[in-house]
């Protein structure tokens, strides 16, 4: 099988992004340079040193795993490595979405390849050539504490390496083994320490995170758009947004969003027609949007370390003749970032459905039609949409409770106090595709908005913006389906394209 890759390489001795994640979905070149590869060679003659000496402990490698450590592992070191992974195969639920998975196994392969892992350099380079290929291991969702890392998750997706368990290609489910073959990939052979480098790590979780980031931080520009668009098309005065206003306030993301949407709305002209002081879903949206935007900066600090961490136990340190035993297989800092998100989210996804509200409603909308109907009675226009968002809304207000706070004990009181970040990440990333579509039903509605009667946007971006929708989406009149409308905004907003 042959893959065209054309995107710039991910160097495993240069920083990891999440723009990198991002393009992990699709076949990505992935390179081992010498710096990478001179790491992980000398991490793993020290971690033989190491081994040789009958007088220093290992985890993992001399060991039974987690509360079982004071039990001698297995002699022989491919035993060993199923020793890790059997009993890890006890996850249920769904797969996870490809992309998911094929970023979370980028953010293992640059942990692994940092050196401080002693893995095999054979295991580096089998993790490289898959990117370029279309393989994803099938992982259930379902199993991750996010204490010892991701390990059952990771567990599936080591063992479809092996060729065992499920794979995807091409997206087409089928044996780990065929899959592989058909990739022209060679399955993994690993010994314990190679197995247990690959399971003990939060990788899944970052690599939800980063996603989920990536798609909030998109939804959140589309919202400021939006909004501004929204006051453009009913003709509302930008006051609100007054530089000397906002400075007032003290708040640094409400001064960044409150700049941005300023250049939005230039060259608007207000129609008079509005009531002094707006509702708050416009009048407050750079300080509910601002807040948004410094809460997202934390997230992106959390993302940022995490992509420039390693996360594994025990890490070896040559140079200091050092195996350490510790925790940075603990996912805490994204458990928090994660549900911080959730909030941001369920917070602008309010914002959203309260703005259609308004667009929707002739006591608020500046006389247009009631759902926007292009004939009331005989057509519904955005009823249906309408009532869609309220549920949306509902669904992230019940989401958004935080995962981090849920600790149980597990494994003999070994992992006594766990993070929940695996739940906290992918919960993030599901409420992030409710924030899109509530994005792209806003969107739909502001389009139908001038179809029946606001005016044309009087400056130029935000005119720019209704021509984009309006190029690829019909008004609705009469009635249709609208799922499908709602989608195509929501990718279009949130991609920026106008």
């Amino acid at each position: 099988m042959t893959t065209t890759v054309t995107d710039a390489p991910v160097d495993l001795a240069a920083p990891l992004t999440g723009d990198h994640l991002v393009r992990a979905a699709a076949p990505l070149s992935v390179l081992v340079g010498p710096a990478a590869r001179e790491r992980v060679d000398r991490g793993r003659e020290y971690l033989r040193t190491v081994l040789a000496d009958d007088e220093r402990p290992v985890y993992g490698a001399k060991t039974g795993f987690g509360a079982l450590i004071g039990f001698a592992g297995r002699d022989d070191e491919a035993d060993q490595c199923d020793n890790t992974l059997a009993h890890l195969g006890a996850g249920q639920g769904p797969d996870l979405p490809v992309d998911v998975v094929r970023a979370a196994l980028l953010v293992r392969t640059w942990s692994v390849a940092q050196g401080l892992s002693g893995v095999s350099g054979h295991v580096v380079d089998g993790l490289a050539a898959m990117f370029a290929t279309t393989f994803a291991p099938a992982v259930p969702r379902y199993g991750s504490v996010g204490a010892s890392g991701d390990l059952i998750p990771l567990a599936y997706a080591t063992q479809a390496l092996r060729g065992r368990g499920h794979a995807y290609l091409d997206g087409e489910r089928m044996p780990a083994g065929d899959a592989l073959r058909r990739a022209g990939l060679t399955p993994l052979t690993l010994d314990g320490r190679d197995a247990l480098a690959l399971v003990n790590g939060t990788s899944v979780t970052t690599a939800a995170l980063t996603l989920a980031l990536a798609s909030v931080r998109a939804s959140h520009r589309a919202a400021q758009d939006l909004t501004c668009l929204l006051v453009d098309v009913l003709g509302g005065d930008p006051g609100f947004l007054d530089p000397r206003l906002i400075a007032a306030y003290g708040h640094p993301g409400a001064a960044s969003v409150a700049d941005r949407m300023r250049s939005r709305l230039a060259g608007t002209v207000p129609t008079g027609a509005r009531a002094l002081q707006e509702p708050y879903s416009i009048r407050c949206s750079p300080q509910l949007l601002g807040a948004a935007e410094d809460a997202l900066r934390y997230v992106d600090g959390v993302v940022a370390a995490d992509l420039g961490g390693v996360s594994d136990n025990p890490l070896f340190f040559p140079g200091d003749d050092l195996v350490a035993h510790g925790g940075n297989f603990f996912g805490q800092p994204a458990a928090y970032a994660a549900d911080l998100l959730a909030v941001v989210t369920a917070s602008v996804g309010n914002l959203a459905e309260r703005q259609l509200d308004l667009l929707v409603d002739p006591v608020r909308n500046t006389g247009l039609p009631p759902m926007l109907a292009a004939g009331p009675g005989r057509q519904h226009g955005l009823q249906g949409v309408q009532l869609a968002t309220t549920a949306f809304v509902a669904e992230l207000r019940r989401a958004a409770v935080p995962a981090s706070t849920q600790s149980l004990p597990t494994n003999l009181h070994n992992q006594d106090v766990v993070p929940f970040g695996t739940q906290a990440a992918l919960r993030a990333l599901d409420l992030a595709d409710l924030l899109r579509l509530l994005c792209g039903s806003l969107a739909l509605g502001l389009r139908q908005a001038v179809h029946v009667g606001a005016r044309r946007p009087t400056a130029p971006h935000c005119a720019a913006l209704l021509d984009a929708l309006s190029a690829a989406i019909a008004p609705v009149d009469p009635d249709r389906p609208l799922d499908g409308d709602v989608r195509l905004a929501a990718d279009l907003v949130t991609a920026g394209r106008y």
